[in-house]
């Protein structure tokens, strides 16, 4: 199978294999080496002289310790959603009794910084203490740029929770000098590896704040994490297998190089665009919005969502992914990240056009 998938992705075969290496003692020496060459190697990815926590759990779990560990009850955070996954990170917050004031912006297009400048610059009381952001949103095919809504942000001084899960290492983050405080992302995106780690950046105005928050937290309580981070372990049995793995990819991204990786992602997202266009689709996301990580388009007249999926999958071995929430149905979202080549590309859409040539009359 070829996974074209907003995540998880299709990961190298060396990447894979260290996964099945014996396991070895988590407060041991060989897990604090191994833990410190996956923080170091996190740190430049991130753009970040900070600390960088390593959980066990997706990228929620991740926002959520980043949340609950950042905020309190009765905090008002603006939250600045661009599609399901900004929506769930106001879920999350409201979850745990903070007050969330939703910015909108339409699916398909991206946040506008004058439209987040107006709103903070009008909190002249400073009622705001937290803003809740998405890289990229792969559920509407959309990316922010971040370095434009950062000026407006470190004006008003209100601590930022990035949810990087998907942008994180197909795009530039550079966290502290752009100033963001919280950065979340996951393992099974753009670093190729398989599903089960989270990766929590902060700031040093972020770790200030983990000892003063009042939210209920146990198991996802990043001022235990940072205590456990200093001598190298984490606080609860860590997925080893997964962090072997992890080791691994972020190895292949460091000699691939990072620009290297954003030119290879930008490339595969403009190549998927402008075959689903010539092909009758429709891009989802709006000009200058587009994410380089996921292609979210409508269908041509006529196509069915669901049975061009199940066709890919069982003729071709493609699969893709549909929408989500009020987009169930209505359009088709295809990954640029994994340990994917332009060859494995340029098949992949091979297959789309024989199957919308086999369903045209």
């Amino acid at each position: 199978m070829l996974l074209f998938l907003p995540g998880p992705v299709c990961v190298a075969d060396e990447v894979l294999a260290v996964a099945s290496r014996p396991l070895i003692d988590h407060r041991g020496p060989e897990f604090a080496a191994l833990l410190a060459r996956i923080v170091e190697g996190c740190k430049p990815i991130f753009e970040t002289s900070g600390a960088v926590l390593v959980l066990g759990s997706s990228g929620t779990g991740g926002l959520e310790a980043a949340l609950t560990s950042l905020f309190s009850p009765g905090d008002h955070l603006l939250a600045c959603p661009v599609g399901v996954f900004g929506e769930r990170l106001v879920g999350i917050a409201q979850a745990f009794g903070c007050e969330v004031e939703v910015l909108p912006t339409a699916y398909g297009a991206a946040l506008d910084p004058a439209a987040l400048a107006m709103r903070l610059r009008a909190d002249t009381q400073r009622r705001i203490t937290g803003v809740l952001l998405t890289h990229s949103e792969t559920s509407t095919g959309v990316q922010n740029d971040l370095a434009a809504l950062a000026p407006c942000l470190r004006e008003h001084g209100a601590l930022t929770l990035v949810d990087s899960v998907s942008g994180l290492a197909a795009s530039p983050m550079r966290m502290d000098e752009w100033g963001y405080d919280a950065v979340v992302s996951a393992s099974q995106k753009a670093l190729a590896a398989p599903p089960g780690v989270a990766m929590v950046a902060l700031g040093a105005r972020a770790v200030g704040k983990l000892k003063q928050t009042r939210c209920s937290r146990y198991y996802f309580d990043l001022r235990v994490a940072l205590e456990f981070a200093e001598k190298a372990q984490t606080p609860w049995t860590p997925p080893i297998s997964i962090l072997c793995a992890l080791d691994v990819a972020l190895e292949r991204y460091r000699q691939e190089g990072s620009l290297a990786a954003f030119a290879r992602h930008a490339r595969h997202a403009q190549m998927i665009s402008e075959a689903l266009v010539a092909m009758g689709f429709e891009l989802f996301s709006q000009p200058g919005a587009h994410s380089v990580t996921v292609v979210a388009a409508r269908p041509p007249q006529g196509v069915e969502v669901a049975p061009l999926l199940e066709s890919l999958r069982q003729r071709y071995g493609v699969v893709l992914s549909g929408g989500q929430g009020p987009l169930s149905g209505k359009i088709v979202r295809m990954g640029t990240m994994g340990a994917i080549d332009e060859r494995d590309v340029r098949d992949a859409l091979a297959a789309i056009k024989a199957v919308l040539d086999t369903a045209t009359p």
